[in-house]
């Protein structure tokens, strides 16, 4: 794939941060990244970010404000609110899958523990981001 994907992250953790731009690399996508540590700097970012991600890719454990709220903000500004969204948690709880889908999010995927996995989840934030620039 030529084209960058714009992914706008919001996770707090460094560690996973640095997992998923690492299996972006290696799975050979080609990636921009905007990284919000925490889920209050959405607001902000709404209002004065002039970029459109392809992709929002969020985690819901997040300081300052929980990731449900930070998926109602995305849902309901004019910028974001057709851009697919992935949860990506440590949560596996069926509520919390229930909301997210319910209130937007394309995708709810327990954060994966190895290599494959990793491979997986961007195979499968590949696949959204184009359809957000196809759509």
């Amino acid at each position: 794939m030529s084209a960058n994907i714009r992914i706008l992250l919001i996770e707090d953790d460094q560690d996973d941060i640095d997992l998923l731009m690492d299996a972006v690399k290696e799975n050979g996508i080609h990636a921009e990244f905007e990284i919000l540590m925490q889920g209050n700097r959405i607001i902000s970012w709404l209002e004065e970010s002039k970029a459109i991600p392809d992709i929002i890719v969020m985690d819901l454990n997040l300081p300052k404000m929980h990731g449900r709220e930070v998926l109602k903000h995305i849902k309901q500004h004019y910028k974001t609110r057709l851009v697919p969204v992935l949860v990506l948690t440590t949560s596996s709880q069926p509520e919390e899958k229930q909301y997210c889908l319910q209130h937007g999010a394309g995708q709810f995927i327990t954060k994966p523990a190895t290599t494959d996995g990793f491979a997986s989840l961007v195979e499968t934030i590949s696949r959204m981001a184009r359809t957000s620039v196809a759509g």
